[in-house]
């Protein structure tokens, strides 16, 4: 046999022992190394707080640092950007809201998508917003606050943690079924969003309930209600809002997504192992006590909630004429 007739024989041996390695095993195999697991808000936010917490959990289970790394901007679509961008080899994980939901229709336009360009791989938690105003604030409940808003209209600055944003689109749909009127202030992050409202330099915030428990229960927070149309165990005396304004509800949401064409295997292997994290009994308890309801299930219920969420939250931009600056 020639030297070529060796070389073209290890090479066609190579070829067909790389083929038979099937995408599987290297998901047997993985992670290898560090996870990211991008965040599109500032630290210290809601958001923050449960990424930081599922990913301490998930690095146990993976046996691999899941690292977090904050991207904010422009509703969530910065950190989008990156995840979209990165290499489909599950290294690169998208905490996902409900934030994303809501820029697929505000961005219409943008570099990327969240329904085209992410796979969904399971929810985390479920839980209500919290509409909260200074303890200065004239008004104490829901009624007195929509009384005194239609009396001043305009002069009540509503924050939020960007344009597009959840914490946004809560206070206007809020608007749109009260038929009052707030001047919307957005800022990069609900930690200065909160700071402002403490501060007094706005009048109303629809933060996370995670974001809002410590400010409520110190008292440097008054919570006039909850966006969901249950009261959470951890606010049992707060109303929800859907008491006082019909048809009003607005769910928290959490999740994890990857590039479009991360394996199979590799997005099986992160569900399995995400709702092996919702079910630690540390883990669980803790996001309870943030008011979090574990939501977990397969990455197809994740995307028909993704799908449900795009939709909705597109007629209710629509309707209140909400764009990006």
């Amino acid at each position: 046999m020639t030297v070529i007739s060796r070389i073209a024989l290890r090479l066609a041996t190579a070829a067909a022992v790389a083929c038979a390695i099937s995408p599987s095993s290297f998901a047997l195999d993985y992670p290898t190394k560090p996870v990211r697991l991008i965040v599109g808000v500032a630290p210290g936010g809601a958001n923050d707080t449960v990424a930081r917490l599922v990913a301490l959990t998930l690095s146990k289970r993976l046996g691999q640092p899941v690292v977090v790394e904050n991207r904010p901007g422009a509703g969530g679509n910065i950190g989008l950007e990156d995840v979209v961008n990165a290499p489909p080899d599950g290294y690169t994980l998208l905490f996902a809201t409900s934030a994303n939901a809501l820029s697929a229709s505000f961005y219409g336009k943008a570099n990327v998508n969240f329904a085209r360009d992410i796979a969904p791989v399971a929810s985390l938690v479920r839980g209500p917003l919290v509409m909260e105003v200074n303890p200065a604030f004239p008004a104490k409940t829901i009624p007195e606050f929509i009384a005194y808003a239609k009396a001043n209209p305009g002069k009540i600055n509503m924050a939020s943690a960007g344009i597009g944003n959840t914490t946004h689109v809560a206070g206007e749909l809020f608007q749109m079924l009260t038929g009052t009127k707030f001047t919307h202030v957005p800022y990069r992050g609900g930690a200065l969003a909160v700071a402002d409202l403490i501060g007094g330099q706005v009048q109303v915030y629809f933060d996370g309930v995670s974001g809002s428990l410590a400010y409520v229960r110190s008292g440097k927070l008054r919570a006039l209600g909850v966006t969901t149309a249950q009261r959470p165990a951890v606010l049992p005396d707060v109303p929800s809002i859907a008491e006082f304004v019909p048809g009003y509800e607005v769910d928290g949401w959490y999740g994890i997504g990857v590039p479009k064409n991360v394996p199979a295997e590799v997005v099986d292997k992160l569900n399995r192992e995400i709702n092996a994290c919702l079910a630690d009994p540390i883990l669980k308890t803790r996001l309870a006590e943030l008011g979090y309801v574990t939501t977990g299930g397969s990455s197809a219920e994740f995307r028909n909630l993704i799908a449900h969420e795009i939709d909705k939250w597109a007629k209710v931009l629509k309707f209140a004429g909400v764009k990006p600056n």
